[in-house]
């Protein structure tokens, strides 16, 4: 089983046992919208491309407000099977769904504040560090500083090179890759002058 099928089943227990109406990490959605959109993810090509692209995102929030109105265990069942048979995605799912599982789990897990971090495998850890060191490079395109991410046990990467100050974000790579696709409920250190750690910190850091 790939990380981002074990991912997909803990997701679905994760929300089941919240429930449809439980706050996530993405804005106001509730663990019921948040289903509802990894549904048309995968399932409604006529309406995903608005999740990309703001002249679609109309139409598809109609259409993920339909899928979201079914009821909800047979819209847990949808998130479980993943892709269907006829999807292009399936053949990538091990590819294209390995942060968007993790992430979006987390999401469901961290919406209410008695959260606390799971402990993952060193496997698991050290392919979502192979991930960050590469994606942050876009999350934090924005920033006046140089930024480096860092591991407790050593790892480096630097992210975005600029003249002058430098902050370092330090923390697992779980964290530092909920970090980097934006989210704030993260454990993470920050070193560095305090006007550039809350220009880093405050960055819009959507990917």
């Amino acid at each position: 089983m790939s990380i981002a099928q074990r991912e997909r089943q803990q997701l679905v227990e994760t929300m089941t046992a919240a429930g449809p109406e439980a706050p996530t990490l993405c804005g106001t959605w509730t663990v019921r919208d948040l289903a509802a959109h990894l549904v048309v993810r995968e399932r409604r090509f006529d309406a995903s491309p608005g999740i990309m692209l703001k002249p679609l995102a109309g139409y598809l929030e109609g259409v993920q407000a339909k899928v979201a109105s079914q009821p909800f265990p047979e819209l847990l069942e949808q998130v479980r099977t993943g892709p269907p048979w006829w999807s292009p995605l399936r053949p990538l799912d091990a590819l294209v769904n390995l942060t968007e599982m993790f992430v979006h789990h987390e999401d469901v897990r961290r919406g209410t504040p008695d959260w606390v971090p799971r402990e993952l495998s060193q496997a698991d850890e050290d392919k979502y560090w192979s991930l960050v060191s590469r994606m942050a490079r876009r999350s934090y395109r924005k920033s006046p500083v140089t930024v480096v991410l860092a591991t407790p046990d050593g790892k480096r990467a630097v992210v975005r090179s600029q003249p002058g100050g430098e902050v370092t974000l330090k923390g697992k790579p779980s964290e530092l890759l909920l970090h980097s696709f934006g989210r704030d409920e993260v454990l993470i250190e920050s070193t560095g002058e305090p006007e550039d750690i809350r220009r880093v910190l405050g960055l819009d850091r959507s990917v």
